[in-house]
């Protein structure tokens, strides 16, 4: 497993767990079904789904959003070509605020294809 991946995945287990042992945590705990059921294939396949949250994540410039999608496109067989389309998209409609996020997105990209 790639360096970055690990710190990502330990902190976010780490903090999810956390934030869940909460009992009065109803919001949340249905947010994260909700969004646990919004990315299941349906009429648009997973995997165009996890897309769409990268593009999305991008543009509102989310790093954690950003890591948490790169990592289920990765795990849905997402190339690196059709990841620098979605890139392309997200610069398009969020502009030059979002190359910064595009760095750091290759990078963690780039672990997760250097961790297979």
């Amino acid at each position: 497993m790639g360096e970055l991946l690990e710190q990502f995945n330990a902190y976010r287990q780490k903090m999810n767990d956390r934030l869940m042992s909460e009992e009065n945590n109803k919001v949340l705990k249905r947010i994260y079904g909700v969004d646990t059921i919004t990315y299941m294939d349906g009429a648009l396949d997973a995997r165009t789904k996890e897309m769409l949250g990268l593009v999305a994540s991008m543009v509102l410039r989310c790093d954690d959003c950003i890591r948490y999608h790169l990592v289920k496109c990765h795990e849905l067989g997402m190339t690196t070509a059709e990841l620098m389309e979605v890139f392309g998209i997200a610069n398009l409609v969020g502009g030059t605020i979002v190359i910064p996020h595009t760095r750091r997105a290759m990078e963690f990209w780039d672990d997760l294809a250097n961790s297979e």
